[in-house]
């Protein structure tokens, strides 16, 4: 997500073709509303909606036989999104008989397909070099390339024993890495609620592709349920000098920007505060927010009000038996702590 605006915006033109139906500004669904409605309805400013509307149209129009509008089905699902339940007014606008989960899941499909191209680490060297650099400009650790964190999302339907996690809650849990603007770089699929943080990474593609080095030999920053490895840099356990406790506090400050754009996510998109879907169906649900959350961000679009009120209490499921020690990993973490934060060399 580092790639400077004008060709981010050049390769969803791509996207869109050059379909000549296309054409936001005759045909938005959107124009019957204000700017402040619109906000209020969505979560998302004018422009961004005709752009995220005219992706949709475009996937959606080819392929689908529904006697329901597809702007029907695009705003029903965006206000959903938005709010976590269904406007009466939107229901009473388009004449609305049909199962309302069943258009949501059908508009989530689409989006969540477009999450190759919106969601994605940095490709290219130079985005690399660029993202590692800005982060120890930040916090003084240096070759980190993403941020890792458990994201849960709590369910209201489904076998609620195998979903329980710490905080005695159903949920799903996805692993999300983003990077330090808030934008999303990856999310994988939903897994019950008390799965292990470590067992996320290691059974996730993104995982073993990191630890394979495919993205350079760049660390990401994960918290104490992530084991300390080749390539996730964890805090130490229990400091006992005071460069120890300085790399601690630099790791906690990254932490705290992963944990931001997780609330930021969840505060768009209310529906992901109370998912009420059956957990085959979540994993698209929830991609199709963070698509849409990388838009909004690229679109500055801001966040509802109360935002910095909301907090979101994530549940914590660390492995119950100690990791095994990677002298390796322990040794490159201590030649940060030597190196960056002892004094040594300044």
């Amino acid at each position: 997500m580092s790639d400077p605006l004008p060709v981010w915006f050049a390769v969803q033109a791509e996207l869109l073709g050059h379909d000549e139906e296309v054409d936001s500004q005759s045909r938005s669904c959107f124009d019957c509303y204000d700017d402040t409605t619109l906000f209020g309805m969505f979560h998302l400013t004018r422009d961004c909606l005709a752009f995220v509307a005219d992706l949709v149209r475009y996937r959606m129009k080819k392929f689908l036989l529904t006697p329901l509008s597809l702007d029907a089905m695009i705003m029903l699902t965006l206000n959903f999104y938005a709010r976590g339940c269904y406007f009466p007014a939107l229901k009473n606008r388009f004449d609305l008989k049909t199962n309302c989960d069943d258009i949501v899941i059908t508009v989530s499909d689409v989006l969540a397909g477009l999450s190759d191209q919106f969601i994605t680490l940095p490709l290219t060297r130079r985005a690399r070099i660029d993202m590692a650099h800005i982060v120890e400009e930040f916090c003084g650790i240096p070759d980190v390339l993403a941020l890792l964190i458990p994201a849960h999302f709590k369910i209201t339907e489904g076998p609620f024993e195998l979903h329980v996690n710490s905080l005695g809650y159903a949920s799903v849990v996805c692993q999300i890495i983003c990077d330090l603007d808030g934008n999303i770089l990856s999310v994988e699929q939903c897994c019950a609620g008390g799965t292990h943080e470590q067992d996320l990474w290691s059974t996730s593609f993104r995982g073993r592709e990191i630890e394979e080095e495919l993205y350079g030999r760049y660390w990401v920053v994960g918290g104490e349920g992530y084991d300390l490895s080749k390539r996730v840099l964890t805090p130490v356990p229990d400091p006992i000098n005071e460069a120890q406790a300085k790399f601690n506090a630099a790791h906690a400050k990254l932490r705290e920007v992963a944990r931001a754009t997780l609330r930021s996510l969840k505060w768009r998109f209310r529906c992901l505060n109370q998912l009420g879907f059956e957990q085959h169906k979540l994993t698209n649900v929830v991609k199709a927010c963070c698509v849409l959350h990388n838009i909004a961000m690229k679109f500055s679009v801001p966040l509802p009000q109360g935002h910095e009120i909301f907090d979101d209490h994530q549940p914590r499921n660390p492995c119950s038996e100690l990791p095994g020690i990677c002298p390796d990993a322990v040794k490159a973490r201590q030649d940060i702590i030597d190196t960056k934060f002892s004094g040594r060399f300044s």
